[in-house]
């Protein structure tokens, strides 16, 4: 249920990609092949775009299953192509939302930088409570940890009271891992829903199985 994988020569497919329970979404430049390997391993429906004319798709957007945050330089038409995920844009200056915005279909912890507009905005889009926190102290949640609506796995260096609140909010167990022999930026290193994951290819053995074992894809 994860599968090892490059994206444009890149083993940081976190970047490239996002995904959600139904979907995973890639850019165009990324091989049919690739992309039907991770679809498989999701159990997920491809999705292919841009935002914003770039490629960088994980760090565009978020998603759960209700909806899905969008940044704001993403075009109408684009906007068109995402129409079965009810995108939503977020005019704001964070807009790397993948790389603010932890999710799953329970809840939402994000950046300390968005304001009350912008977290009602969130709570509205995903249909889930929303939470300001950090992760390591790093406020860039969504690039630190990787959220299904199994567990999620974090930055190593998490402090108890954050992983409190990602319990709490996200309702599935918080557990440290690595990946791509030993980044601690876990959003930028894969994707994953419930059914499965991507993971970059420099990924080792032992990282693996503490993915496996904190999204409990067994």
């Amino acid at each position: 249920m994860i599968t090892k994988l490059d994206f444009l020569g890149n083993s940081y497919v976190g970047v490239f990609c996002s995904a959600n329970e139904g979907h995973i979404i890639c850019n165009p430049s990324v091989p049919a092949k690739v992309v039907r390997k991770a679809s498989e391993s999701l159990d997920a429906e491809a999705v292919i775009t841009t935002i914003g004319s770039a490629t960088i798709l994980g760090s565009l957007m978020r998603s759960n299953s209700y909806g899905s945050i969008v940044t704001n330089f993403v075009t109408q038409k684009e906007m068109d192509g995402l129409k079965r995920l009810r995108p939503v844009e977020i005019n704001h200056k964070l807009n790397a939302v993948g790389n603010n915005i932890l999710c799953n279909d329970n809840g939402a912890v994000v950046h300390p930088g968005f304001g009350r507009g912008a977290v009602k905005l969130l709570k509205d889009a995903l249909q889930v409570p929303v939470v300001r926190g950090t992760i390591a102290g790093l406020k860039t949640v969504g690039s630190v940890a990787v959220a299904t609506n199994k567990g999620v796995i974090c930055h190593p260096k998490v402090r108890d009271d954050e992983k409190k609140v990602l319990e709490d909010v996200l309702k599935v167990p918080a557990t440290i891992a690595t990946a791509n022999y030993g980044t601690t930026y876990l959003g930028a290193c894969l994707v994953a829903n419930s059914r499965g994951a991507v993971v970059g290819t420099a990924t080792t053995p032992v990282e693996i199985g503490r993915i496996e074992d904190g999204l409990v894809l067994y």
